[in-house]
């Protein structure tokens, strides 16, 4: 006789997630719930808007220790103005990110002037939102974090496999979200300042993930609102913060 846990669900029996284009009776697409239970079990990807600009801190989840550290990559600048993250098939991630920075360079050449952030994410939204309703197609299996510094100031946004966004203060996506939403929740205010930010972040990431988390794991990038730069968070500065994480 066959273990009553390893039956087959209703839907799965009807075939209801074999198939982007079909609903099942209680009016889900399962696929694209499963591409968003995919994206829960990736890196965790952290994202903020502060009073001088915005932040990005991911975790690279290492996971071998022959991998470059510095090869892996979890922010990206889409241009000057604007950076991203991200959480689940990385690969994924980066098809979306190449199509956002080709948009913002053919921006710059038609108009002269620096794309604004939503543009970024309608476009990006629009293409996840196209693979939930094609068939032959998957959905993205990857949610973004895409933050920059436009003419109406710091936005930041976070886009999942559905093709909706919403514009967030702060935002976590991938492994620890609902703990590390609990601690920003707790701990952002409107006057953190990229500096404080940063030590929310790493914080949270050393509480929930791993006491022995090191600063090769962490990929840090800002976007300050008076350069409109995106750069690379300095090594020194994550090893510090993460330090004093650590005595706690």
């Amino acid at each position: 006789m066959e273990d009553d846990n390893m039956q087959p669900m209703p839907h799965q029996l009807m075939g209801y997630d074999r198939a982007i284009t079909m609903f099942s009776p209680d009016g889900r697409l399962l696929q694209v719930e499963y591409a968003k239970k995919t994206v829960r079990q990736g890196s965790t990807a952290i994202g903020m808007v502060c009073k001088d600009g915005v932040l990005f801190v991911t975790d690279k989840r290492i996971v071998d220790k022959l991998v470059v550290p510095e090869s892996i990559e979890k922010t990206w600048k889409i241009d000057d103005h604007i950076g991203a993250t991200a959480s689940g098939i990385i690969s994924d991630a980066r098809v979306l990110i190449e199509r956002a920075q080709l948009k913002a360079a053919q921006h710059r050449v038609t108009y002269d002037t620096p794309i604004d952030v939503l543009s970024i994410v309608t476009d990006i939204a629009s293409l996840k939102q196209i693979c939930t309703q094609s068939a032959g197609l998957r959905p993205f299996g990857v949610s973004t974090i895409i933050a920059g510094i436009d003419n109406t100031g710091a936005k930041l946004f976070e886009t999942d496999p559905t093709g909706i966004f919403f514009q967030y203060k702060a935002t976590v996506i991938g492994e620890g979200e609902a703990e590390i939403s609990e601690i920003l929740d707790q701990e952002y205010t409107d006057d953190v300042t990229l500096e404080e930010g940063l030590r929310i972040c790493v914080n949270a990431l050393v509480r929930i993930l791993d006491k022995k988390f090191n600063v090769e794991r962490i990929d840090a990038a800002y976007i300050e609102i008076k350069e409109k730069a995106f750069r690379k968070m300095d090594r020194s500065r994550i090893e510090k913060v993460l330090r004093e994480a650590k005595k706690k």
